[in-house]
Order: structure tokens, then C-alpha cells, then sequence
């Protein structure tokens, strides 16, 4: 059981020292990249996905209401 709680801490200080580390240092700079992609585009793409997806859905619900008044339930 000692050994244990000693691999845990030793793992807990581990994780504490790299987090940090990676805390203290910039990130990578994908500006130059992002700023080349027209994003507008691709959300109303998304946008319009979204909203068939929507109708779709209602419509299925609607006709499961209608079945279930005709049905009786």
C-alpha cells in the first residue's frame, strides 16, 4: 500500500511540474493560417445542415402526434 501512494504522488508532482512548464511557455501561432480560411462560408454551410436537420426532426415528431391522435392513444 505504500508504494502505492508513493507511485501517486510521485505521478500528482509529475503532472504538476509539466502543467506548469506548458503553462509558462506561448503556444504555437496559427494566425497565419486562420487568417487565410473565410469561416463565413463554412458556418452558414453548418447553419443550413443544422436547420434540415431541424425540419426534418419536426416533421417526424409531427407525424408521430398525428398517428398517435388518429390511433387514439
Amino acid at each position: 500500500m505504500n508504494k502505492n501512494i508513493q507511485r501517486g504522488l510521485a505521478l500528482v508532482g509529475a503532472i504538476a511540474v509539466s502543467g506548469s512548464a506548458m503553462a509558462a511557455g506561448t503556444g504555437p501561432d496559427f494566425s497565419t493560417l486562420t487568417s487565410a480560411v473565410d469561416f463565413g462560408t463554412v458556418i452558414t454551410a453548418i447553419m443550413a445542415i443544422s436547420a434540415t436537420l431541424m425540419g426534418v426532426y419536426i416533421a417526424i415528431k409531427g407525424a408521430k402526434t398525428v398517428v398517435g391522435m388518429i390511433k387514439g392513444k
